[in-house]
């Protein structure tokens, strides 16, 4: 596939994996009838319970189950890549899940897995008590870079909270990441604050597109996440969006210029630490 044509999702996930998933599906075709080569699911695309530790019902073993195996049979239906944000990997041995985000290729083969390294045990400031503890119900990854080549260039794996560690997007590029996904689920406090800032800092700091798939709405339990899906050219502009509500956000990757920028404005080469 010769398209150069860059998906991000925007999903209202709840409790019911079979209902989310045929929303995913749906997403799916029409970014793939639109034209593109590679499309990014959110973070909890299959499942976002009214409590952290109802993910672990849906946990799956590596490599095989309902949410992977549709993902697998869609990319090769579809001859489309896809990220798919987050999905719960069971632990061996262990009580948690790992938050894993897969990726498959257009044969339906998955050709990489990151599982979220930064967990978001955080109290909102200025949100009236709003709480948050995924190391209850989630483990840690290791702490490596998930570099893999796409069709549309190298893509750089990162989750949500990963956002504001920049170190992990300094690995990713040195690895030879040209476009960084950013699957999420950004509180709506953080959101106003932080997630269109901090996406165009990964951005123009690294000279890299960035495909931030996100959750939108309110889910089981009352919790709101942010939307405002995007992607973001290496120069910093946002140019394509979707605030609210399930949808598709389209975009075009300019391999030239993106190799022109980092070529006329040689910043990478630049770091002394």
């Amino acid at each position: 596939m010769s398209s150069s044509i860059i998906a991000a999702l925007q999903m209202n996930s709840g409790d019911d994996v079979a209902a989310n998933l045929d929303a995913a599906e749906t997403l799916l075709r029409e970014a793939a009838a639109a034209g593109a080569c590679l499309a990014t699911l959110p973070e909890n695309f299959a499942f976002m319970g009214a409590r952290d530790r109802d993910k672990l019902a849906h946990g799956e073993a590596d490599g095989s189950g309902p949410i992977q195996d549709r993902l697998s049979k869609l990319a090769r239906e579809l001859d489309l890549w896809i990220v798919a944000g987050t999905l719960p990997i069971r632990q061996d041995g262990g009580e948690r899940v790992y938050a894993a985000s897969c990726v498959y290729d257009s044969d339906g083969a998955r050709v990489a897995r990151y599982d979220k390294i930064h967990l978001f045990d955080i109290e909102v400031p200025g949100s009236g008590g709003e709480r948050y503890r995924e190391s209850n119900s989630i483990a840690p990854g290791q702490a490596q870079a998930v570099v893999v080549d796409t069709p549309v260039g190298r893509l750089g794996l990162s989750v949500c909270y990963d956002l504001r560690f920049p170190e992990l997007y300094r690995r990713l590029v040195a690895a030879g990441a040209e476009l960084l996904c950013v699957p999420a689920a950004f509180t709506v406090k953080t959101g106003e604050a932080h997630w269109d800032l901090l996406l165009r800092a990964r951005a123009v700091e690294n000279l890299c597109y960035v495909i931030a798939p996100g959750q939108c709405g309110t889910h089981p339990g009352g919790r709101g996440t942010y939307g405002h899906s995007l992607i973001v050219e290496p120069w910093g502009s946002v140019i394509a969006t979707r605030a609210e509500g399930p949808g598709v956000v389209l975009a075009t990757r300019d391999a030239q210029r993106q190799s022109e920028l980092r070529a006329g404005f040689p910043a990478l080469s630049h770091r002394r630490l």
